[in-house]
C-alpha cells in the first residue's frame, strides 16, 4: 500500500507544481488575446485575466498520468487493477468534457455594451444562456454511466439506504454531474471564494476516499485539490486570475466524479452544504440576485439587497467585512463542515 501512497503523493506534488509554473505564463496569454473580466469589486475596476480550468487541468492531467505511470507501469501494482484504470479514464473525461464546455463559455461571452447601466450591471458578461448550460454538460456523464460507475444502492440523510437500481446510471449519475458541475458556480464573484471551497472540498474528499480504501476517487480528488491550492494562490484577493465557468465547471465535476465512483455520495453530501443551501437562498429571488457588494470608502463590501438571496448576503449583513474577509469566513465554515463529516461519517 506505501507504494500507492507515494504515487498519490507524487501526483498531486506534480499538479501544484506544473500549476504553479503554467498559472503565470497563462495569465499574460489571456490578457494578450484579451479574455479578461473586470473585477468589479475593486474601486479602480481592474481587467484581470478570466479563464482558470485550462491551467487546473493541466496540472491535474500531468499528475493522474504520472499516478497511473508509477503503479501500472513501473511498479505493476496489482492494487490499481483494470477496474480502476476504467473508473479513472471514465472520470477524467468526463471532467475534460465539462471542462470545454466551460471554456466554451469563457470564450464566448461578451462585454455587455448598454451605457445605460449602472454598477456593477455594465460590467456583466453574457455567454451561453443558463438553460443551455445544464444541457451541453449532460453528455459529460456518459463515460461515468457506460461503466455503471458507483454503487445502485445510495445512503441518504434523513431516509437512510435506497437502491435505484437501474435508475442509477441512467438518472443520479447524470444528475449528479449536471449538478455539482453548474451549482459551484452559483457561490462565487469573490476573491478565492470559489477556489477555496472547492480546495476544502476535495482535500476533505481525498482523506474521506483514503480512510475508506477508495483509491480511484482519493486519487483524483487530491491530485485536484493540489491543481487548485496553486490557483488558489493566484485567484486570493487581489486577484491575478479569475476562475470563469471553465474553472467551477471543471472542479464542479471533480466533485461529482469523485463522489460516484468512490461510493461516497453521503458525505459529498454532507460537504456540498454551503452550495446547496445558496441554491435555496437564490431560489427565493428566482435566481435573479447577485452575490457582489457594494463597495465602502473603508474598503468594505455592503449588500445591496435589503433581504438575503446568498450566503455573501449573510456575511456583508453581520459586520464590516472587506472582501478577502468575506472568501475567508465562508470557506472557514465549509472547513468545520467537513471536518465534522470526517467524524461523523468516519
Amino acid at each position: 500500500m506505501i507504494d500507492v501512497n507515494l504515487s498519490v503523493m507524487a501526483a498531486s506534488a506534480t499538479a501544484f507544481g506544473i500549476s504553479i509554473i503554467i498559472l503565470p505564463r497563462f495569465i499574460k496569454f489571456l490578457e494578450s488575446i484579451n479574455i479578461v473580466g473586470t473585477d468589479i469589486q475593486k474601486s479602480n475596476k481592474p481587467k484581470i485575466a478570466e479563464m482558470g480550468g485550462p491551467a487546473i487541468a493541466c496540472g491535474f492531467l500531468s499528475g493522474m498520468f504520472l499516478f497511473i505511470w508509477i503503479n501500472v507501469f513501473l511498479l505493476h501494482n496489482q492494487i490499481v487493477s483494470f477496474e480502476y484504470l476504467a473508473l479513472i479514464f471514465a472520470g477524467m473525461s468526463t471532467i475534460l468534457m465539462i471542462m470545454v464546455i466551460g471554456m466554451l463559455d469563457d470564450m464566448t461571452r461578451l462585454q455587455n455594451k448598454n451605457e445605460g447601466s449602472r454598477g456593477f450591471e455594465k460590467y456583466k458578461r453574457t455567454g451561453l444562456k443558463q438553460w443551455q448550460k445544464p444541457l451541453l454538460t449532460l453528455p459529460a456523464a456518459i463515460p461515468l454511466m457506460a461503466i455503471m460507475a458507483g454503487n445502485s444502492t445510495m445512503s441518504i440523510p434523513l431516509v437512510g439506504p435506497v437502491n435505484f437500481g437501474i435508475l442509477y446510471p441512467l438518472l443520479i449519475v447524470p444528475l449528479g454531474v449536471v449538478g455539482a458541475s453548474n451549482a459551484v458556480n452559483m457561490l462565487a464573484g469573490f476573491n478565492g471564494l470559489e477556489a477555496g471551497l472547492s480546495f476544502v472540498a476535495l482535500l476533505s474528499m481525498g482523506i474521506f476516499g483514503y480512510t475508506h480504501g477508495a483509491i480511484a476517487a482519493s486519487a483524483i480528488a487530491f491530485t485536484m485539490a493540489a491543481a487548485v491550492l496553486a490557483f488558489l494562490i493566484f485567484n486570493w484577493y487581489p486577484a491575478k486570475i479569475l476562475p470563469g465557468d471553465s474553472f467551477v465547471y471543471t472542479v464542479g465535476a471533480a466533485i461529482a466524479v469523485i463522489a460516484i465512483i468512490g461510493n461516497m455520495q453521503k458525505f459529498a453530501i454532507y460537504i456540498f452544504a454551503p452550495w446547496l443551501l445558496e441554491f435555496f437562498l437564490k431560489l427565493r429571488s428566482k435566481f435573479s440576485a447577485e452575490n457582489y457588494g457594494i463597495l465602502q470608502k473603508d474598503g468594505s463590501l455592503k449588500s445591496r439587497y435589503k433581504e438575503i438571496y446568498s450566503l455573501t448576503h449573510l456575511v456583508m449583513k453581520s459586520g464590516n467585512f472587506k472582501e478577502w474577509q468575506i472568501s475567508g469566513i465562508i470557506i472557514a465554515s465549509e472547513i468545520m463542515i467537513c471536518a465534522a463529516a470526517l467524524i461523523l461519517l468516519a
